[in-house]
């Protein structure tokens, strides 16, 4: 890509955009024929846009779970990515600065940063730690490290003492989750799939981990995890899971529902027990959300995860993939949960 050096405002026609495309529905698990890499050529930048570079793209299960309900074949994939300004017509980004934005997978893109499915563009925090990675603003930092804390916060309101289980506990939002319970002071339990997932959690500071694949027994599994039960469930995966997990949870408990992976792939939709009585008896509140019902709060928010990581209280990995040609394959990689660490490609 290149700029030639015309007057302002005469860029028109001549910035190309790389850009991946639902080439076919999936069905069941993606594959990488299910998507095609065009090119485009972007639009003059009007009153209120920006045209934008990215950096880093964030790839994350729920693109999996809403491409069925809000693409057509032949949609460029969506999702966030971090971002520089190179050319503003919007005083509130101006050339330059880092933006995290709701473009999806593109090298380049004329935009006013306004998201029907996500949160809208914001920029980067001007005072952004130098030792703080940038991919991290679409990472621990960003709308992962933001679902965690509102499910926590917004959602099951936790109090310090309470007894809270994840699962999915390994992934982006779930370790983000179990280590934003030890700083208020609670008990967390997190299920991940593999051994080396699990050490990473009680690294983390998790108090009990379990493999969830390996266990005789899920509902043996929960009980010796937390014999007492559970105040909070933040819930990641639904399946078997969720019922197994409905039936520890305390009087009174609070379940928030921010995904459902092992859903996600299925070709034929699938049914739990149904759980009335036990919702009912145990007078539960279950809650969906995502982390862009708060925008208002996101500035402060971010700045309270930044001091925790700077304080060591938090910690994240990540998985990053070099080059915008391989963003298929490390989505792929992602969805199958081999990697350790958040999902993101190096553009």
């Amino acid at each position: 890509f290149f700029f030639c050096n015309f007057p302002p405002g005469s860029i028109k026609n001549m910035v190309k955009a790389k850009v991946w495309v639902l080439r076919k529905h999936f069905d069941g698990f993606p594959k990488e024929s299910d998507f095609e890499m065009k090119e485009e050529t972007l639009p003059e930048v009007k009153d209120g846009e920006v045209l934008l570079e990215a950096i880093f793209l964030s790839l994350d299960p729920y693109i999996r779970a809403m491409s069925q309900l809000i693409m057509k074949e032949g949609d460029v994939l969506f999702g966030g990515q971090v971002a520089k300004v190179l050319q503003s017509k919007n005083p509130a980004f101006p050339v330059g600065c880092y933006v995290t934005a709701p473009c999806g997978w593109r090298t380049h893109t004329v935009t006013n940063g306004k998201a029907k499915f996500s949160q809208d563009m914001a920029q980067v925090l001007p005072d952004w730690p130098k030792e703080i990675p940038l991919s991290l603003a679409v990472s621990a930092l960003g709308m992962p490290g933001l679902t965690a804390l509102y499910g926590l916060e917004e959602v099951m309101q936790v109090k310090p003492g309470e007894i809270v289980l994840v699962s999915a506990a390994a992934g982006a939002v779930g370790t983000m989750v179990g280590q934003i319970c030890k700083i208020k002071g609670c008990k967390v339990v997190g299920s991940a799939g593999s051994d080396d997932k699990v050490a990473y959690l009680k690294e983390l500071g998790f108090d009990h981990a379990f493999n969830y694949k390996t266990i005789p027994s899920l509902d043996e599994a929960l009980k010796k995890a937390s014999p007492e039960g559970y105040d909070c469930y933040f819930e990641n995966v639904g399946g078997p899971f969720f019922t197994a997990a409905l039936n520890q949870m305390r009087p009174g408990g609070r379940i928030a529902v921010c995904g459902a992976i092992s859903l996600y792939n299925a070709t034929t939709p699938q049914t739990c027990p149904y759980p009335h009585m036990t919702i009912i008896t145990r007078c539960l509140r279950i809650e969906g959300f995502q982390a862009n019902q708060w925008p208002d709060k996101d500035e402060a928010s971010i700045r309270r995860l930044v001091t925790w990581m700077k304080e060591g209280k938090l910690k994240a990995k990540e998985k990053i993939t070099e080059g915008f040609e391989h963003t298929p394959g490390a989505f792929i990689r992602m969805l199958k949960g081999t990697d350790l660490g958040k999902a993101v490609v190096k553009v």
